[in-house]
């Protein structure tokens, strides 16, 4: 048995506290602590999880030895830098930071420390987007919808880098090509920043990706659909749950032609896999599922689609 991870959390909101329950949780987790700028909403949640509050990140210095940063795009680049360099391992939520510039110095100070620097790319973990990679092979079209309903969160941020860049995120780890064009449209509709937009990636080895993310709808919908030659997957991210349509022959004469597989696969909670993944990381000193670099590639077109916008 390796001996437990002392763990904190940034940031006790919506996701904060989902890490903070789970870091309690885990054999491999020593949860030593929570930070809040809130006291009452930070005291809430180290009660709950069994562990100390603070109310200043540095006051997590020599005391936990990997840290959940769960707190708003902005300050990421601040919480995150000041723990790296301080030789803890940090985890933080997507997007990366607020600007390339910025993300790329991240990577450098935990390159420099020899931290892993994990980023919160939750859909990566899904059960059913990892089961459904070992059917998708070489993406011609992929069509995605994420729509939510208004958040009382991440209003700092528009949707693009709110909701849109976990489909970014997914496309590139299956798209092994440069992005050629970018066409993007969207609107504010009940926040200052985009609340609903579209984007149509073309990609240098000619396949295409349609996304749309919206965050002012009544119903809540995660759907991914991949295009090959031969074949057609869809994936529902919140059912956790995929279908791969198959050519049975060369010609199809009828519905009796295609042949429709449902894999089997053990549906697992994706922020948990997440952050078993991260600690994992720091006790075999191995590369995150999700690095720094993988963050700053997202964030990168991201931005790219925003400007478009």
């Amino acid at each position: 048995m390796k001996k437990k991870i002392k763990t904190a959390v940034v940031g006790t909101g919506h996701l904060g506290r989902h890490h903070a329950r789970i870091y309690s949780e885990l054999k491999n987790s020593q949860l030593v602590g929570v930070c809040d700028t809130n006291p009452k909403a930070g005291k809430k949640v180290a009660t709950g999880a069994g562990c100390d509050y603070y109310s200043d990140f540095k006051d997590l210095i020599g005391i936990a030895e990997a840290v959940s940063v769960a707190t708003p795009t902005e300050t990421h680049f601040e919480v995150a830098s000041g723990l790296l360099a301080n030789g803890i391992h940090v985890l933080v939520e997507k997007p990366i930071t607020n600007s390339p510039r910025n993300a790329s110095e991240l990577i450098r100070i935990a390159e420099k420390n020899s931290c892993i620097l994990q980023v919160g790319h939750i859909e990566r973990f899904n059960s059913a987007v990892r089961k459904a990679a070992e059917y998708i092979n070489d993406p011609r079209f992929i069509e995605v919808n994420r729509i939510s309903k208004f958040p009382q969160r991440s209003l700092d941020i528009g949707v693009v880098l709110d909701l849109m860049i976990h489909d970014i995120d997914i496309i590139l780890s299956f798209v092994d090509s440069p992005v050629k064009k970018i066409e993007s449209v969207g609107a504010p509709v009940f926040s200052g920043k985009e609340d609903i937009a579209n984007c149509r990636l073309l990609f240098e080895n000619g396949c295409v990706a349609n996304i749309t993310a919206s965050r002012i709808s009544y119903k809540s919908e995660r759907k991914f659909r991949v295009f090959e030659k031969d074949r057609y997957i869809s994936l529902d991210y919140e059912k956790q749950d995929f279908v791969v349509y198959k050519k049975k022959r060369k010609e199809i004469k009828s519905p009796k032609d295609v042949e429709r597989i449902k894999p089997s696969f053990k549906k697992k909670e994706p922020l948990k896999e997440e952050l078993e993944s991260f600690l994992q990381s720091i006790q075999t000193k191995t590369p995150p599922t999700v690095s720094g670099t993988h963050g700053l590639s997202a964030l990168r077109l991201a931005l790219k689609i925003t400007e478009k916008i």
